[in-house]
């Protein structure tokens, strides 16, 4: 196999602005790291090529991870490696996990490719996955429940939602108001979903709980803390519990 042979050397500043001018910051910041380790592994011309272009899109995975997060909002990030599953046992960690892997996510995008989408969503209904945050926890403005209707009818078997609320789903007339409409919401989002209920306290009051700060409820009385996510299959929506 042909091994990398020594060329003419390129100016740097001439190989840095035609990296930046390909907007490959992952190779050019790391160009002398990675020909030196090319050259330590004795790598063929291709196989050179192969390492800069899978440090190249790891770096632009990386960013584009970031940038998601920073635009989310999130109040904190938390992974699913940190998550206690003892402390949980009402759900199956080998679900979670498997949820995780996202592979439902990627059916959507292969009907994209196949066109089998008829049309092209604008604003959320383009998010690849669309997390609707403590549903339920503030009260809802007047036509909420008809806009939230319009939203899940738009990503209902086209695009992935995923709910978290501490309020079940037979709460939900309530919680919009409007017992028909969410129960028009919630034959959309039940379709092609998955459900996790977590019971039990919270991370947050079993930690006060051992700190002393509050007493255990009697025997029995644990009601639950989260109800669901909703997974699609090929859309609809996935209800995640509150931890």
């Amino acid at each position: 196999m042909a091994r990398v042979k020594k060329a003419p050397d390129v100016p740097t500043d001439r190989l840095d602005e035609m990296l930046a001018r390909l907007k490959l910051s992952g190779i050019r910041d790391q160009l002398d790291n990675l020909l030196d380790e090319a050259a330590r592994a004795n790598l063929s011309a291709r196989e050179t090529l192969t390492l800069l272009c899978e440090r190249e899109i790891a770096r632009k995975d990386h960013r584009r991870i970031e940038m998601a997060l920073k635009l989310a909002h999130f109040p904190a990030v938390k992974e699913l490696a940190g998550f206690d599953f003892e402390a949980q046992p009402s759900i199956d960690p080998k679900q979670i996990r498997d949820l995780a892997a996202s592979r439902w996510i990627a059916s959507l995008a292969k009907a994209h490719a196949e066109k089998r989408l008829d049309e092209k969503l604008l604003g959320f209904s383009k998010a690849k996955l669309l997390i609707v945050d403590e549903l339920g926890y503030l009260p809802l403005e007047p036509d909420a429940a008809h806009l939230f209707f319009q939203l899940v009818s738009r990503r209902y078997e086209t695009g992935a939602m995923l709910i978290t609320s501490n309020r079940s789903v037979a709460e939900w007339g309530t919680v919009f108001a409007d017992p028909v409409v969410a129960t028009a919401i919630l034959d959309r989002l039940l379709h092609h979903s998955h459900v996790l209920t977590i019971r039990g306290d919270s991370y947050r009051l079993r930690a006060k709980r051992k700190s002393g700060l509050i007493k255990a409820p009697p025997a029995g009385d644990g009601a639950p803390v989260g109800s669901a996510s909703l997974r699609p299959v090929t859309g609809g929506a996935h209800i995640q519990p509150r931890s």
